[in-house]
């Protein structure tokens, strides 16, 4: 996410609009094959954490499902990126399509459950890194040596993201190379030991059915997340669906090739832990392979782990130039990152140091599911209530077709939601029920602080937000008026129906007028 190169397009106050307009010239647009790589970085990074998939579920689930997987969930939400990313071309992302479906206070829980869930993924990469440089230097998953070390790493990464550094543009292009390639080589190597009827072992009775969904859709999830680089793409209608077709296939590819051949050597479920294919490394290829495979490990957990800590951060700082925030949020270091929000995403990612990969899967994807389907919610809504609204690219189905393409992605998330009620995890119920009470009052209580001035806000309010973001949308012309947005009670004009060539001013229709009196009323 990069809404540090954000236009800001709706900012009240001119001096923070020409600041981010200086910025934005600065900015060289994404072009497609960056654009693949950013989107690979966001929801994958390499097949390092689709270890524990095999240990959930066995190879044979395994493999079935990062082969089908993609199909009932990746492509319906690459879709609806595509189609909802290139309607509101903006860099606030998911955040604007909630807001403009439901309204301002559903964007901020939108917001708010999107960070919770970025924090807690990137509390992730660091554990995953010292998983794998444990195999090598054993010793690392537990005691007092693990928790120094998660927060010297947690730090310094911290600190590089303060001082702007970040995963952009061809930079993300080499490093997938760098990730992709000992993979490659790890597969030529195995090829001759490999043993095809090691793909169907299954044991049914040993299934973790619950841990084995969580790491898939873990690993497959975050496709909405290129939504906030719409800003930055040249001409989105072509480029936003190709780039998410072949970051698809390349997603899809880099799981499952690797996981094929290194099943067709080893089957043992009890080795395939997180870390463990640079254990197969070292087996096929010797040291030299084992040292590489870390080394890309390094590479993709620090890379994502960058990537995720500018989304979050810069996502407050976005939401405080929109109103939703206090402007406190909203202000740059001397390296022109957010530094209220780095200091904020980096506590939470060190409180969650002391969990283990699966805890920490289990609690990210709970609240990514919530704001999923509110992300799922507002497209369906915006297509059947807006249908007047210009949609550079629209998925080529109609409103009924993709609401049934949605139903299998949907039934997904509420069994994900539903795992911790049926197995009885008190402690993930609390974690679901507090964020949801958390993001419920404090929408309100921020409200409350700008009409007492507890806080300094931006000029513009969330509301503001919604107005302006409808304000500044194309519509079909000549579509059904009934079909539009409205503002301030009228339906949104084309400057040819309104026959205005250059207009100033959003282009509505003229509200019909009010009638002075109730006797008046027939009189009009």
């Amino acid at each position: 996410m990069t809404m540090e190169e954000s236009s800001v397009p709706f900012l009240s106050s001119a001096e923070a609009a020409v600041e981010s307009a200086a910025r934005k010239t600065k900015i060289k647009p994404l072009s497609l094959l960056p654009l693949v790589a950013l989107i690979f970085y966001d929801v994958s990074g390499g097949p390092f954490g689709t270890e524990d998939a095999v240990s959930a579920g066995g190879p044979l689930l395994a493999i079935l499902g990062f082969l089908l997987l993609p199909i009932i969930w990746s492509v319906p939400e690459a879709l609806i990126t595509a189609e909802l990313a290139t309607t509101f071309p903006e860099n606030s992302g998911y955040v604007a399509w909630v807001t403009a479906a439901f309204g301002p206070f559903w964007g901020f829980q939108e917001g708010f459950w999107s960070w919770v869930s970025g924090v807690t993924d990137n509390s992730l990469y660091p554990v995953m890194f010292l998983s794998y440089l444990d195999a090598l230097v054993p010793g690392l998953r537990t005691g007092w040596q693990r928790t120094i070390l998660l927060v010297v790493v947690s730090l310094a990464l911290s600190y590089l993201n303060y001082r702007g550094l970040h995963i952009v543009g061809h930079t993300a292009v080499f490093m997938t190379g760098f990730i992709i390639l000992p993979f490659l080589v790890l597969m030529c190597l195995a090829l001759p030991h490999i043993k095809p009827g090691n793909w169907g072992v299954v044991d049914w009775k040993a299934l973790q059915w619950g841990d084995f969904l969580n790491v898939m859709f873990w690993n497959l999830n975050y496709w909405d997340s290129v939504s906030t680089l719409a800003g930055e793409v040249p001409n989105p209608a072509k480029t936003f669906p190709k780039a998410l077709f072949g970051a698809v296939v390349l997603v899809t590819t880099t799981y499952a090739l690797p996981l094929i051949v290194g099943l067709g050597v080893s089957t043992d479920i009890a080795d395939w832990k997180l870390g463990y294919f640079a254990s197969l490394a070292k087996q096929v290829g010797g040291h030299w392979l084992s040292w590489w495979m870390v080394a890309a490990a390094a590479v993709s957990q620090i890379g994502q782990f960058e990537a995720e800590m500018s989304s979050d951060s810069f996502q407050l700082l976005g939401m405080a130039e929109r109103g939703f925030l206090p402007k406190a949020l909203g202000r740059r270091s001397k390296h022109d990152t957010p530094t209220i929000g780095i200091i904020l995403s980096s506590l939470g990612v060190l409180s969650l140091s002391t969990f283990n990969f699966l805890q920490i899967v289990e609690l990210l994807n709970i609240v990514y599911c919530l704001a999923e389907l509110m992300e799922f919610a507002a497209f369906i809504y915006l297509r059947f209530k807006v249908p007047g609204l210009y949609r550079p690219y629209r998925v080529p189905l109609p409103n009924w077709a993709v609401t049934l393409m949605l139903l299998p992605a949907g039934a997904l998330l509420c069994v994900i939601l539903a795992l911790p009620i049926a197995r009885g995890d008190w402690q993930m119920m609390a974690w679901t029920g507090g964020t949801i009470v958390v993001g419920l009052l404090l929408y309100p209580f921020l409200q409350l602080a700008r009409q007492k001035e507890w806080f300094e806000f931006v000029g513009e309010t969330p509301h503001d937000f919604q107005t302006n973001l409808y304000a500044s949308l194309p519509v079909v012309s000549g579509s059904d008026l009934n079909t539009r947005p409205v503002i301030n009670g009228a339906p949104v004009m084309t400057a040819d129906e309104l026959h205005v060539g250059q207009a100033q001013e959003p282009l509505v229709a003229a509200p019909p007028p009010a009638a002075a009196d109730p006797d008046q009323a027939d009189e009009i």
